[in-house]
């Protein structure tokens, strides 16, 4: 049975979090001698002398009406780089406690990890990109407290498939993550709806994506009420800037544009396969739910490094583990994707 007292550091049971006149006072001032801001401005601008909203309650508000959750079940990260630290600093005792990945994966995982002295569990995906069920139960013991899944997968781009993950959901007493950064592009239905099933659960997405706000640093994590809670508590005070929750604010306002996008990179994505199955050096166009594809190649590093000398960047993914021979190709513009394909045909 789940319980999350059995999953939190004692330390964190106990911590009582720092603590501003912005998170005691509610309601409106047009007097602010509380935090020792400068109160005749800045250089910029006025209003960016003073502090940030700690808690981003507007843009959990505008978020919380697109995603249909409460805004108590949502957290605000510095990026979801920061959702993943705040989980590993709450919940796993360093040194003692382990997580479970399940490479190819995102590496932040075991970056955080390593970061937090928590040991990790490895057990790869089977051959087709899925999850390996019985080596997780293998690798699962009693220091296990968080099991990360990817979905749709970076750097293989593949969804993993629903009824496995609701497995591990539904037998697995620790916290189960899953890192939706690619949700929008695919057509599968996101976990964040099944929150109410699985109190266990934490999701993760982003605005850097879809949304286009990968300057922005906005990450996303949505779980229980009581999960969120233990985040708050554990995450820096003014973790958003201010800037950042402007903009934020100003891009939700424009989810038909989010979508004609979503829909024009889907496009390109499915002409840029069709495109490199024409391309002598292409072995092999792995299926993607992302915004990327993953494309076998030969000589990776040749190949590569020839896109380089041109001026095009892609991700060699050769030397990770089932992605052997393996570049990781960003979906662009029509523009760019011509430019890396004329590029391609000149490769032998």
């Amino acid at each position: 049975m789940f319980r999350i007292e059995n999953l939190l550091r004692e330390n964190i049971k106990r911590l009582v979090p720092y603590s501003s006149a912005r998170d005691e006072f509610k309601g409106e001032a047009s007097v602010f001698l509380d935090a020792n801001e400068n109160s005749f401005g800045s250089p910029l601008i006025t209003w960016y002398n003073r502090y940030p909203d700690p808690m981003q309650w507007k843009v959990k508000e505008k978020l919380s009406a697109i995603k249909a959750v409460p805004v108590t079940q949502i957290f605000l990260g510095n990026g979801s780089d920061e959702c993943i630290d705040v989980l590993f600093r709450s919940f796993c005792n360093p040194g003692k406690d382990n997580v479970i990945i399940v490479p190819p994966t995102y590496g932040m995982y075991e970056v955080s990890a390593n970061i937090n002295d928590v040991g990790v569990h490895k057990v790869a995906l089977t051959e087709n990109f899925q999850l390996d069920l019985e080596g997780i139960e293998a690798a699962i013991d009693d220091n296990t407290k968080m099991i990360f899944l990817c979905s749709p997968n970076n750097p293989t781009g593949n969804s993993l498939d629903r009824e496995d993950v609701e497995m591990i959901l539904n037998n697995y007493h620790g916290l189960v993550i899953i890192d939706e950064a690619y949700i929008n592009f695919s057509r599968h239905r996101s976990f964040v709806q099944e929150l109410k099933e699985y109190p266990n659960l934490v999701v993760l997405q982003t605005l850097s994506k879809a949304w286009g706000l990968a300057a922005l640093r906005v990450g996303m994590a949505f779980a229980s009420k009581e999960i969120i809670q233990i985040m708050s508590k554990v995450k820096p005070p003014y973790n958003i800037n201010q800037p950042s929750q402007e903009l934020a604010l100003r891009a939700l306002e424009e989810v038909g544009m989010v979508n004609d996008m979503i829909r024009e990179i889907v496009k390109e994505r499915g002409l840029l396969a069709q495109s490199l199955e024409e391309i002598s050096v292409v072995q092999r166009i792995y299926p993607s739910d992302a915004n990327f594809l993953l494309v076998k190649v030969n000589d990776a590093k040749k190949v590569y490094d020839s896109l380089l000398k041109k001026g095009i960047v892609v991700r060699d993914r050769s030397k990770v583990e089932l992605c052997e021979g393996c570049l990781r190709i960003t979906v662009g513009t029509e523009r760019e994707n011509n430019e890396l394909i004329a590029v391609l045909k000149q490769l032998t």
